[in-house]
């Protein structure tokens, strides 16, 4: 067996990768995390950090950080569905707001963080192979950007790069609750299109487009169609982008006044669980569990399962509870925090028009301030859907706009 230099050589430094290797070094552990690019860098993404996100850097110590940066506060979520918008807070007491930052500035801030928490890192280092010893993972192989390549070893790598994960692609673990890609989505910034603190949606036919701020005095605005569309657009994205927009003439208005500042960023992705564990290894953040962004979940689930699977590991290495006993507790843990907003994502994600029980609901989650903020809570990940669906809040709901009716 060989001899383990790290006890966690962590794979991709972004939202997943640095939290894990600097929770795992703050409790002492010796880790390496790895990437390929060098930070600050850019990467794809809708780059939404919902309320439980933001109580996660309160949690490290990061959220001043973040707050330094300049990055404006949202603390709104409001959802046009034409003949009505419900209107709401998004967050708790302890994690009022939610913020838009830029990954060039988030994961910088991430990778900082978890080099100060004791973990080494190494950028623009490219992983080539995934070793594995009698089909156990002991570590992984790669090269800096002199080229040399070296071996490091590990009791566990954490594959936390990405869904087209070079980890995942090794172990090849069980996928389940798998679906295809629902939704084609792109987005760019724009200049002069305040939004006050707004995040907004509008849900159409077919179509669904939101806005919020970012840094910079920067707007993102991201849209999308049916995959099944995808053919038929990709000639013309700046045209048929537009074109959607003008579904909401306001919003359209309040766009043609503002000025793009970059090329459109357009992406499709399907939906599945990984099996997140195995013998010497581990995956977190989209390398494990992936869905549409049309809820922009992406970078908060990336934090919870830093924190879940950082918590199980350190289980592990100081014997607390077996390796399988600790990463299954990871696994199920996991899946019962996200299943039931997975399920909610990819019904959003098909853009069909909501059937008419939900319609009825919706009509009368309007004008309730309450139900609204509950509704808003939802969609920032704060409240499970199994929680605002259910008979007994949905009965309340609908009592009191009858209620309301006949006042």
């Amino acid at each position: 067996m060989a001899e383990h230099q790290y006890d966690a050589i962590v794979v991709g430094a972004r939202c997943a990768g640095s939290p894990t290797a600097m929770l795992l070094a703050r409790k002492g552990h010796k880790v390496l995390v790895v990437d390929r690019a060098r930070f600050p860098s850019d990467t794809v993404s809708t780059h939404l950090l919902h309320p439980p996100g933001v109580a996660a850097l309160r949690r490290w110590g990061l959220l001043d950080r973040l707050t330094a940066t300049g990055c404006p506060p949202i603390d709104t979520y409001a959802f046009d569905f034409g003949p009505f918008t419900i209107s709401g807070a998004p967050g708790a007491e302890d994690a009022p707001v939610a913020y838009g930052p830029r990954r060039t500035v988030l994961d910088k801030l991430l990778v900082d963080a978890a080099s100060e928490g004791g973990a080494e890192v190494r950028e623009g280092f490219t992983v080539e192979e995934v070793v594995t010893d009698d089909g156990r993972v002991t570590g992984i192989r790669g090269h800096g950007r002199q080229g040399r390549t070296v071996t490091e070893r590990a009791r566990v790598v954490v594959g936390a790069d990405g869904r087209h994960s070079l980890v995942a692609r090794a172990v090849r673990p069980q996928q389940y609750n798998e679906k295809p890609q629902l939704l084609c989505g792109y987005y760019t910034y724009w200049s002069g299109l305040p939004m006050d603190g707004r995040f907004e949606t509008y849900v159409r036919p077919d179509r669904g487009f939101a806005a919020w701020p970012t840094h910079d005095d920067l707007t993102l605005v991201i849209g999308g169609w049916p995959f099944a569309e995808f053919d038929a657009t990709k000639r013309d994205v700046e045209g048929n982008y537009l074109k959607m927009l003008e579904m909401a003439p306001s919003f359209a208005e309040r766009v043609h006044a503002a000025t793009r500042e970059a090329r459109f960023v357009g992406t499709a992705v399907p939906n599945w669980f990984r099996r997140p564990y195995g013998p010497g290894w581990a995956l977190v953040g989209d390398a494990g569990y992936n869905k549409d962004f049309i809820t922009a979940q992406g970078m908060h689930d990336a934090f919870r399962d830093a924190e879940l699977c950082a918590t199980a590991l350190d289980e592990s290495f100081s014997g607390a509870r077996p390796f399988d006993v600790a990463m299954g507790g990871y696994q199920a843990t996991r899946d019962a925090q996200v299943l039931p907003m997975y399920e909610l994502t990819c019904e959003f994600a098909t853009l069909a028009p909501p059937p008419p029980e939900l319609q009825q609901l919706l009509g009368a989650v309007h004008g309730n301030q309450e139900a609204m903020d509950g509704f808003a809570r939802v969609m920032a990940g704060v409240t499970s859907p199994a929680e605002f669906f259910s008979e007994d809040n949905v009965g309340r709901i609908m009592s009191r706009a009858g209620a309301a009716a006949h006042a």
